[in-house]
């Protein structure tokens, strides 16, 4: 018998006495249970970093929103949603957000921190026409889409038309 042959034998038995005490010790009903629960937390996964993204809004602001000097827009480009009936961090009624975004790193003044902002395109309605920034501030180039303002982003949404822009405060950007 060569070695190889030893080795299958031995993966074989080491599988069948390991059912074979996995059968006993459980039932049918708790390996079911236990296998919806793995699945169940599993699916939740994905809402973890919204979760924590949430509580990133409470961030001391001063400033105009509806100004292009607004410091969660250093690499916004585009109109921005508070002069169109939104907010900076929620769409307009009747516009919805891109899942797919862009982002940036902008340095809050009143806390002397940067910020990691998400920069989602509203789409659905007609271009909003108003208050309209294009800054850049380490905007990469194309090659690096995730972090290029010049896109249209309105991917993933009913309709490609392009709206305005929102800036969400992700959280405190870490050097890591």
């Amino acid at each position: 018998m060569n070695i190889v042959s030893r080795a299958f034998d031995w993966i074989d038995h080491s599988t069948s006495q390991s059912s074979r005490v996995l059968a006993r010790r459980t039932s049918r009903r708790s390996l079911l249970g236990r296998l919806g629960t793995m699945l169940v937390g599993m699916s939740a996964l994905p809402l973890l970093p919204v979760a924590r993204s949430l509580g990133a809004e409470r961030v001391a602001e001063i400033g105009d929103p509806q100004s292009c000097d607004y410091w969660r827009y250093c690499a916004l480009g585009g109109f921005l949603c508070t002069c169109c009936g939104g907010s900076v961090n929620a769409c307009p009624p009747g516009a919805e957000p891109s899942p797919i975004t862009w982002v940036g790193t902008c340095r809050n003044p009143v806390d002397d921190k940067d910020y990691l902002i998400s920069y989602n395109d509203c789409c659905g309605k007609s271009t909003c026409g108003r208050c309209f920034c294009h800054r850049s501030e380490g905007d990469k180039p194309v090659y690096m889409p995730s972090k290029a303002n010049d896109i249209l982003w309105c991917f993933g949404t009913e309709s490609h038309t392009y709206h305005c822009t929102v800036a969400v405060v992700m959280g405190e950007a870490t050097n890591g």
